[in-house]
């Protein structure tokens, strides 16, 4: 293969690999930022029981997106870990708070309390450093001879506040669907009450935040509003989607919501991959300057081609294994 199709295909990799994860891990994070507000404790238990079996396995969607970022385009590593210290460390401290209150929140009698507030700061922090570090590639970065050259805290600014709070009221909005079509009773009708406020957060954040973004990158400002383009479709399903959650809840829907709202994320998710390509490291580096060797790119993809396949499989049986509703009082603990 040619370098452009190995690259190509490695940024399919990537992309995939990347929107699993947030699809995936997404929801359990939701469900962390809606603790506190969960009515009682019989529903923070069910709210944790129906993600316990799944959510390491989600984690490994990570993994395999930043060990082939790291393969693949060398250079996304070398400008982006500077420039987003602060905000990766937050990501992952939250998530190791997150994973350590999973183990210990059931087996904690007198000290619960903690491990719920563990469970829900950490799934916190980890979105809103998600969101943020989104909000900082969309910003772009001051790089000097391949090397990131700005400061600590470049990462944060009023822009990247604004997506960061959006990636959790995003993730909330996932997790509350999530819980729609995982519980039953008065924690169903909990998660009913709330959906709808939740949409009108992101489709208010998800105006904002499109407003914004032409003004922070002008390559978004021509790739938008140079000429009407196939582009808008993706805003345009996003919200489609938005409507059938609102529908669906309204008629008392189960599946259909927590469909609906991955629908979002996908189009939002493919609206902003268009918005920067074939940009991989802002403002000027495309996909092919931050590439490796093609003997690099193509011993790697034969090992990943074989690791994919077993990944899904065993996603897709744990998920059928632990599927149906979750009660007050039963679980994976």
């Amino acid at each position: 293969m040619e370098m452009l199709d190995l690259t190509l295909i490695w940024a399919g990799i990537i992309g995939f690999g990347i929107m699993m994860y947030v699809l995936m891990d997404g929801f359990d994070l939701g469900l962390g930022i809606l603790y506190p507000f969960a009515p009682d404790e019989g529903a923070r238990d069910v709210m944790m029981n129906s993600v316990a079996p799944v959510w390491d396995g989600n984690e490994t969607w990570l993994v395999l997106g930043g060990a082939g970022l790291l393969g693949a385009f060398p250079l996304v590593y070398s400008v982006f870990l500077p420039a987003l210290y602060i905000g990766v460390f937050l990501m992952l401290a939250g998530l190791i708070f997150r994973g350590i209150a999973f183990e210990l929140r059931f087996k904690s009698k007198r000290n619960r309390r903690w491990w719920n507030r563990a469970f829900c700061w950490g799934s916190a922090i980890a979105a809103f450093a998600q969101g943020a570090v989104v909000g900082a590639y969309i910003q772009g970065f001051r790089v000097e001879s391949y090397a990131f050259a700005g400061g600590a805290f470049d990462w944060l600014t009023p822009f990247t506040i604004v997506t960061g709070f959006g990636l959790m009221a995003g993730y909330a909005l996932l997790g509350a669907t999530w819980l729609i079509m995982k519980s039953e009773g008065y924690i169903q009708e909990w998660a009913y009450k709330i959906t709808p406020l939740l949409l009108a957060l992101v489709l208010g954040v998800f105006a904002v935040i499109s407003l914004w973004t032409p003004f922070v990158n002008p390559l978004v400002w021509e790739r938008w509003f140079g000429h009407l383009q196939i582009i808008w479709m993706f805003p345009a399903l996003a919200l489609l989607c938005a409507f059938f959650v609102y529908r669906s809840v309204k008629r008392r829907g189960e599946g259909v919501p927590f469909i609906a709202t991955v629908g979002i994320y996908v189009f939002t998710y493919l609206g902003l991959i268009v918005s920067k390509w074939p940009i991989i490291v802002p403002p000027d580096f495309t996909l092919w300057d931050a590439a490796s060797a093609p003997e690099s790119q193509l011993f790697l993809l034969i090992g990943v081609l074989f690791v994919i396949p077993i990944i899904l499989t065993y996603t897709a049986w744990t998920y059928w294994v632990f599927r149906g509703k979750v009660r007050v009082g039963e679980g994976y603990h």
